[in-house]
């Protein structure tokens, strides 16, 4: 299947696959629409998007080779080849189409999945609950006091006792070593949620949505700038891997762990990308197509608020630190924003921003991985739901 992706190019560079679409700046004040940003540059509306951008290659993979991917965990990207991963985003963008037709799209019925949810969640666990509802399944939210997990049972008893019930295990932990304890003893497909600082569904996702707007992954530039937390750490191997340049830009003092950078750099180098570490925020986003920002503290880091908020000022996504931004970036952030101290309303609600499509991408990426761990004995007789079944069944 070739379908049409809606995008605008970032760089507004001529990519291989067909016509770059053109962005230009206004000269002053920078429109988009009826939309006035003073001294912000963002790309004028352009007209080849609203007629459906261009044509991007999201053919399903071949017949049966996402089937080797069932019954596997989904604890981090590192677990997983650039092909695997790649054809799981070819399998979010045919479900995304066919969600555009039809929200209901079961092939799951009669399939359920626990979420284990040990810490606070809006975009994560609305979008797992949402969409295997729409894959025809049900799921069943747990949270702390309401389960024997942790204190009362062991991760091994939960594990082996819930995948009596359900066909995969999604949870959001404060410690990775429960998500790896889980993963040792389940059955089913244990897919991390986020961790102590891992959010491999947030990196996938936000990999979507860099490709639907740029229409390729190979050779965009990618900048992350802020604290070294979960989406950072999943952003700098996933799409290192996937063939971006990667730029990284923390505090000093909050850097990404060094074995990573380490990963990201051998990833880089065998996928043509490449990975820069730095303490300059205007290094980091000088050239980039997307600029991507986090929260400065997370829950439990209370106590480091005013340290944060002064170690991280210079990298606030502001006007002024836009003002340095090529023509055309789009900026990014995986939510929740603390507005005011990671980005002001200026960036996060303007025309450069593209924070609420990238959410929704969340549903559509989770809806191709739990199709792919939890597989298909055979096809679905509905002729549209077979014809992308088709990549999973062995």
């Amino acid at each position: 299947l070739h379908h049409m992706i809606q995008y605008i190019c970032p760089s507004g560079q001529t990519r291989s696959a067909g016509r770059a679409n053109a962005l230009t700046v206004a000269p002053t004040g920078y429109l988009w629409g009826d939309a006035v940003v003073k001294g912000v540059p963002v790309p004028a509306r352009d007209p080849n998007h609203e007629r459906g951008g261009r044509h991007v290659d999201t053919s399903l993979p071949p017949a049966g080779r996402l089937a080797g991917l069932r019954g596997r965990h989904y604890l981090t990207d590192i677990d997983y080849t650039r092909e695997e991963l790649e054809d799981l985003l070819r399998l979010a963008v045919n479900l995304k189409a066919l969600w555009r037709r039809r929200r209901l799209t079961p092939f799951f019925p009669g399939h359920h999945v626990a979420l284990i949810f040990e810490a606070a969640s809006t975009r994560t666990r609305v979008s797992f609950e949402n969409g295997f509802a729409e894959l025809g399944g049900t799921s069943v939210y747990l949270r702390p006091g309401e389960i024997h997990l942790p204190g009362r049972e062991t991760i091994a008893d939960t594990a082996r006792t819930l995948a009596q019930y359900n066909s995969a295990i999604v949870i959001r932990a404060k410690k990775n070593e429960t998500v790896d304890e889980l993963a040792r003893w389940s059955p089913v497909p244990v897919v991390n949620a986020m961790d102590g600082d891992r959010h491999p569904c947030q990196s996938m996702s936000d990999a979507l949505t860099i490709l639907e707007h740029a229409g390729t992954l190979q050779g965009v530039t990618f900048a992350y700038i802020g604290d070294a937390a979960h989406p950072c750490n999943s952003l700098a191997t996933t799409l290192t891997k996937l063939g971006l340049h990667v730029r990284i830009g923390n505090a000093p003092g909050y850097e990404i762990k060094p074995e990573l950078v380490k990963l990201a750099e051998q990833y880089a180098a065998e996928s043509g990308g490449s990975f820069l570490l730095t303490n300059d925020p205007l290094e980091a986003i000088a050239g980039a197509d997307f600029i991507y920002t986090d929260c400065w503290w997370w829950t439990g880091q209370e106590a480091e608020y005013e340290d944060r908020v002064r170690a991280f000022k210079p990298f606030q996504v502001n006007p002024e630190l836009w003002s340095h931004t090529k023509p055309g970036a789009r900026f990014m952030h995986c939510l929740p924003a603390m507005r005011g101290e990671e980005v002001v309303d200026e960036i996060a609600d303007g025309p450069m921003s593209i924070i609420f499509p990238q959410a929704q991408n969340r549903l559509h990426f989770q809806k191709a991985l739990l199709l792919a761990l939890i597989g298909l004995d055979e096809l679905p007789a509905d002729p549209e739901l077979a014809e992308i079944a088709r990549a999973v069944v062995a």
